[in-house]
C-alpha cells in the first residue's frame, strides 16, 4: 500500500452514496462496530447545556480525573485525543524515524501500518490465518522481534476485524521481547468494553511497563462515534514525548463533557452488553443458518465468508443495507457484520435470503 493512499473504513461514505443515488437516511448501517444501544441518557443532557462560546480545556483536566480513576493512575499517564486514530499518528509521529522498522500483526485496522508508513518507516506484516482461528503464533511473532528489532509492533487486542484477544500471557511475554531489543509495544484495546464479560484487564508487571503503550476508546462502547474520543495510557515520559505532537484544543469541548457523562454512568455497559450480545447471537443463528460460513472471536461483530465480500456488499447496499466489505484487511471474500437492534437485525436477515 502506497504511504499516501487513503485507508479503507467502515461506516456510511457520504460521497459514495451521493455518486450512486442513495441516501443515507434510507440505509442501516451494519458495518459501523458501535454499541446500538447507545448513547448514555446523560450524553444527550450534556451536550443540550453545552456553551460552545469557550474554547476547550486544552489540558482535558476534567476527562484525565475521571480516567485516572477508572484506571486507577495519575492523570499524568493519560493523554485524551480526538479519537484512538488521532493517537495512533501521533504515535508514530512521535516514536518513529525514517527507515525504522515497525511490526504488524494482520489482518488489523489499516490506520497502523499506514501512520508508520507515513514516516517512512518499514513497515513489516505477520499475518493469522482461519485455519488457526485467526491468533498469533507467539513463538514466531517472538522470534521475529528478537530478528527484526522493530521500533514498534502494534497489537490491537481484541482484534478488528476478527475479535482474536491476546491473553494477558501473551501480552507479557511479546512486552518483554519488546522491551529486551528497544521497540515498544502499541496495545489498541479500543474494543475491550464490547467483549461478553465486558473489559478484561491484561496484568502487566512493571518493568515492562516502560515500553507498553495501551490505546482506548469511548466511542464503540458508548454509542460516541461521531464526537472522536480516544485516550492512550502510558508513562508519564512517552505520554510527554507524544503529546508534544498533538495540536491545542485537539479534543472539543463537546467531547470532552460527553466523555464526562459516559464515564459516569456506571450502569450503562452492565445494562446493554447483555442485549449486544443477544442481538450478536441473534445474528449468528440468522446467517448461519443460511449456510453461509461465519467466524466470531470475543467480539460481538461477526466476519462472513461469501466468497466475495463487495459483491456481497454491493448487493445489499442495493437492499438498504451497509455491510464492510473485508478486502481492505486483505479478506476479500469475508464481509464484517455489526449487530444492530432486533428489528433491524431481521431486516439485514431477509435481505441476506434475497441475495442468495
Amino acid at each position: 500500500m502506497d504511504a499516501n493512499e487513503r485507508v479503507a473504513h467502515g461506516a456510511l461514505d457520504h460521497a459514495e452514496l451521493a455518486a450512486l443515488g442513495v441516501r443515507a437516511e434510507h440505509l442501516l448501517d451494519f458495518s459501523s462496530n458501535i454499541n446500538p444501544f447507545g448513547p448514555p441518557p446523560g450524553v444527550r443532557t450534556a451536550l443540550a447545556a453545552l456553551d460552545p462560546t469557550p474554547y476547550p480545556d486544552r489540558s482535558c483536566l476534567q476527562l484525565r480525573r475521571a480516567l485516572a480513576e477508572r484506571h486507577g493512575c495519575g492523570t499524568e499517564a493519560i493523554l485524551p485525543g480526538n479519537g484512538a486514530n488521532e493517537l495512533i499518528h501521533l504515535i508514530a509521529r512521535a516514536l518513529l524515524q525514517p527507515g525504522d522498522t515497525t511490526l504488524v500483526i494482520e489482518p488489523t485496522y489499516g490506520e497502523y501500518a499506514h501512520a508508520s508508513r507515513l514516516i517512512g518507516a518499514q513497515v513489516v506484516e505477520i499475518r493469522t490465518r482461519p485455519a488457526t482461528d485467526f491468533r498469533p503464533d507467539l513463538q514466531a511473532l517472538v522470534a521475529l522481534v528478537e530478528r527484526l528489532r522493530p521500533r514498534l509492533t502494534w497489537l490491537c487486542t481484541p482484534n478488528n476485524p476478527t475479535g482474536t484477544a491476546a491473553s494477558p500471557q501473551f501480552i507479557q511475554t511479546l512486552s518483554e521481547t519488546c522491551l529486551a531489543y528497544g521497540g515498544h509495544l502499541v496495545l489498541d484495546r479500543s474494543y475491550a468494553d464490547l467483549q461478553r464479560s465486558g473489559a478484561v484487564p491484561s496484568p502487566i508487571t512493571a518493568p515492562v511497563l516502560s515500553c507498553l503503550i495501551s490505546l482506548h476508546s469511548l466511542t464503540k462502547s458508548y454509542a460516541l462515534a461521531g464526537l472522536r474520543l480516544g485516550y492512550m495510557l502510558a508513562t508519564p515520559e512517552l505520554i510527554t514525548r507524544v503529546g508534544a505532537y498533538q495540536p491545542a484544543w485537539s479534543v472539543n469541548s463537546a467531547a470532552q463533557v460527553v466523555g464526562l457523562a459516559a464515564l459516569d454512568d456506571h450502569t450503562f455497559l452492565a445494562t446493554t452488553l447483555p442485549h449486544l450480545w443477544a442481538a450478536s447471537d441473534m445474528l449468528y443463528t440468522g446467517i448461519s443458518g443460511l449456510g453461509s460460513p461465519i467466524w466470531r472471536g470475543a467480539l460481538p461483530f461477526l466476519l462472513v465468508r461469501t466468497g466475495d465480500g463487495a459483491t456481497t456488499r454491493t448487493m445489499l447496499l442495493n437492499r438498504g443495507i451497509m455491510v464492510r466489505d473485508c478486502a481492505s484487511f486483505g479478506l476479500p471474500e469475508w464481509v464484517r457484520v455489526a449487530p444492530r437492534r432486533p428489528e433491524e437485525n431481521e431486516r439485514l436477515i431477509v435481505a441476506w435470503k434475497e441475495i442468495l
